[in-house]
């Protein structure tokens, strides 16, 4: 039970770092997941989304602590548990972040993460159905394609250009800002998660890598400043296994910081209140948690063709689910959130601040409330809040979920821009184009005034599934990992997923948590 290299958590960054480091035969490398394996057939058909979202199927589906910003409301937290992470159970969309995201995280003295140096990251691990181009791959793992969409969702980049915006044919491209279609991780009608792209291929071809599931991490072992393995209980025991090289955590920007502290890592004023000893101060763990505020407009419609609930819309299914299992097309095969935009609530910034995204459905809280009919929905989220939460724990108990606060709308301006892309996915559904789909507004029908809809915001905002900057990458006392994401004071540990971004990108993070783990990928092998 020794390896060269155990990484905790096999989500978008752990199943890229298993690849990246098994693939040099002499180190061992050891691959640790509480979930289980990615056998359920909702993980790969990219509807299944909409079965896996609202329940604890392959999900941790955690709970915030009551959120002042949101009128007192508990918001919701699906992170995936199952191989693959989140990758197994998110929108599959695949966006980057606006170039200047990574240069500013350069800016903020951390070399080698601008734009420029990271690009080539990007381009590693795509496989893009446009080809190799100056911002895109073609030899990587990771399938990157568009699905054939619905009506409403041509519609809807259609009624977008009619409102003002742009057409973008490639959010990853040379300029983020428009309105279009969004790249997927799907391929061939089947979720592409990083278990699909990065561990599957290899798993049964490397013998130098275990891959462990039903393993949940309890602690990292320590002796002195040094980590030298996990503790990890499987099958009701604990367990203890023994890295020689690096403890590399990937579980997550909640998974990670929770794990740190019942480590004893973290701050001393969130540790001893459960009873969990100090054996290295770090402030900043826990802190800094960013999330994209999220709010949705949900329509009921007269057009048929929109999913629903319905005896039609049943009967569909039945049919949709005999053209999926034939040849893997329909409605199953869509994510639903099929296109969007990124906008500027004012012309005179210098990127934009909102993200749409369209659904030809009523996706509405998290598919957790279900509507009779048809219809469609229109979520609008702050791509850089300046409401600002944390990560701690609940107690010391591993099996007990981390607390967690995101904060949001605790920042006036973040309900200001909220409030601004409201009205302008508003402008946009009114359009020509989406006329046919006969939609009207579940929620905010006839309310103009902005203390109405700051109501309603209160009232329907939550998450999108961005957690990020629990375990801050930087160079200052709040910072937890240096600029090659080894954390400060410890040797032998690294942190390689999404919550060592110092601020959030402009964007979904499922691309930037790949590229995270193939950069770092990099900097350890060359250790």
């Amino acid at each position: 039970m020794e390896f060269d290299y155990i990484i905790v958590g096999a989500g978008s960054a752990g199943c890229v770092l298993a690849n990246r480091l098994s693939a040099d035969p002499a180190v061992s490398v050891c691959l640790l997941e509480a979930g289980p394996e990615d056998r359920s057939p909702l993980v790969h058909a990219p509807a299944g989304i909409a079965a896996i979202l609202p329940t604890r199927h392959v999900n941790w589906a955690f709970d915030t602590v009551p959120q002042t910003g949101l009128a007192g409301r508990i918001g919701y937290q699906p992170r995936g548990k199952v191989l693959g992470g989140s990758s197994s159970i998110n929108g599959m969309i695949y966006i980057r972040g606006h170039h200047s995201d990574f240069d500013d995280w350069q800016a903020m003295g951390n070399p080698g993460w601008s734009f420029a140096e990271v690009l080539p990251y990007f381009r590693k691990s795509e496989m893009n159905h446009r080809g190799a181009c100056d911002f895109h791959g073609k030899d990587g793992e990771l399938y990157v394609g568009q699905i054939e969409a619905h009506a409403a969702t041509h519609a809807f980049i259609e009624a977008g250009q009619k409102a003002g915006h742009r057409y973008n044919a490639d959010f990853n491209g040379a300029e983020q800002e428009g309105v279009g279609q969004y790249d997927v991780t799907i391929r061939d009608g089947r979720r592409w998660s990083t278990a699909t792209a990065f561990l599957k291929p290899i798993r049964g071809e490397r013998k130098n890598l275990s891959v462990l599931t039903g393993a949940h991490a309890e602690r990292i072992l320590l002796q002195g400043r040094q980590a030298t393995g996990v503790q990890v209980r499987i099958k009701g025991s604990s367990i203890t296994l023994k890295a020689r090289k690096e403890v590399l955590l990937s579980a997550g920007a909640f998974g990670s910081p929770h794990l740190l502290m019942l480590s004893g890592i973290g701050p001393e004023a969130a540790l001893k209140p459960h009873g969990v000893a100090v054996q290295h101060e770090l402030p900043g763990v826990g802190q800094n948690l960013q999330d994209h505020p999220d709010v949705v407009l949900c329509y009921k419609g007269t057009d048929n063709s929109l999913l629903g609930y319905s005896i039609g819309g049943s009967l569909k299914m039945g049919s949709a689910l005999a053209q999926y299992l034939a040849r893997r097309r329909g409605p199953l095969a869509s994510n639903f959130a099929e296109g969007g935009a990124f906008l500027k609530t004012d012309a005179a910034l210098s990127r934009p601040d909102i993200q749409l995204h369209s659904v030809v459905s009523m996706l509405d809280d998290h598919n957790r409330k279900l509507h009779w009919g048809h219809g469609f929905s229109c979520h609008v989220c702050v791509l850089r809040p300046k409401s600002v939460g944390s990560v701690s724990l609940h107690s010391a108990d591993p099996s007990a979920p981390p607390r967690i606060d995101p904060n949001f709308l605790g920042h006036d301006d973040d309900v200001q821009t909220l409030l601004k892309g409201y009205r302008m996915a508003r402008e946009i559904v009114e359009q020509a184009p989406m006329a046919r789909f006969g939609l009207k507004d579940l929620y905010s029908h006839g309310l103009h005034g902005d203390e109405q809809l700051i109501e309603v915001l209160r009232q329907r905002t939550d998450s999108i599934y961005h957690p990020v900057g629990t375990c801050r990458m930087g160079h200052d006392e709040n910072a937890v990992v240096d600029s090659q994401l080894r954390v400060h004071g410890i040797q032998g540990l690294r942190v390689v997923d999404a919550s060592i971004m110092p601020t959030l990108v402009g964007g979904n993070t499922n691309a930037a948590s790949i590229m995270i783990a193939e950069r770092t990928a990099e900097w350890i092998a060359q250790a």
